[in-house]
């Protein structure tokens, strides 16, 4: 996937921890449940990424496989890397234009909605806040604003939590965490769009199930299970019937 060169020294019990991950792998694909906190690219002070763990596929001619789609650090579940340049451009492209489709869990809290299922439809604008980038709600004809759509479905409700499952029709960045914010009922744990550590200790979102066509041929879907700290939470809040 890269030009050939020598591959890295690399920590055994790093390249343990890689393998540990990984749900599903052939010659084309390799399918790893993040967990929440590893970051999916470095960058930032940022000391350890699941991209710098690749190096524990490494070939040996020193290619490694390639990202293709990211997720937050903050969100647990599923990420998916070509370990070829021809299944990195039917992936990629799967992504681009909208074929791959993804579904996520989220603990929400707030102002929960009176219907059981819905569509957001709202476009986001990027800006810097604090030197932190963020996602705003936009007209539609503002600069830079980028169309986003998001269905869900309520899955268990408790009071003012509920655990929602989220199914983004695009991509755009932090997209579910600011379109649930916006409607009233922002994920918990959520540092950037909702109250942070006072509701949760991380952010209550996992990407949970993956839909792509392999590069091999056919369609395939991957699952991610729910980690045991969402569940926990779930369980905590009253909202294990839904997982």
């Amino acid at each position: 996937m890269t030009r050939n060169r020598p591959i890295p020294p690399m920590d055994p019990d790093d390249a343990a921890f890689a393998r540990s991950l990984v749900l599903y792998e052939d010659t084309s694909v390799i399918v790893f449940n993040k967990p929440s906190g590893l970051a999916v690219q470095g960058g930032g002070g940022i000391s350890q990424s699941l991209d710098s763990l690749l190096t524990a596929f490494a070939k040996s001619n020193g290619k490694r496989p390639r990202l293709v789609h990211r997720i937050d650090q903050g969100t647990s579940g599923l990420v998916i890397v070509a370990c070829t340049q021809p299944a990195a451009a039917r992936l990629s492209d799967d992504f681009a234009t909208r074929r791959a489709k993804k579904a996520y869990l989220a603990l929400v809290g707030g102002r929960l909605p009176d219907a059981d299922s819905g569509r957001i439809d709202a476009a986001l604008v990027k800006v810097e806040e604090g030197g932190r980038p963020r996602m705003l709600a936009a007209a539609p004809g503002r600069k830079g604003a980028q169309a986003a759509v998001t269905d869900w479905t309520l899955l268990a409700r408790n009071g003012d939590v509920a655990l929602i499952r989220a199914e983004p029709e695009t991509g755009r960045m932090h997209q579910i965490r600011a379109h649930f914010a916006n409607a009233g009922f922002p994920i918990l744990g959520d540092r950037l769009y909702g109250t942070g550590a006072s509701s949760a200790k991380r952010l209550m979102l996992h990407a949970a199930r993956l839909t792509i066509r392999h590069p091999e041929g056919g369609e395939k879907t991957f699952e991610a299970p729910v980690p045991e700290d969402f569940r926990t939470e779930a369980e905590r809040r009253g909202l294990q019937s839904g997982l």
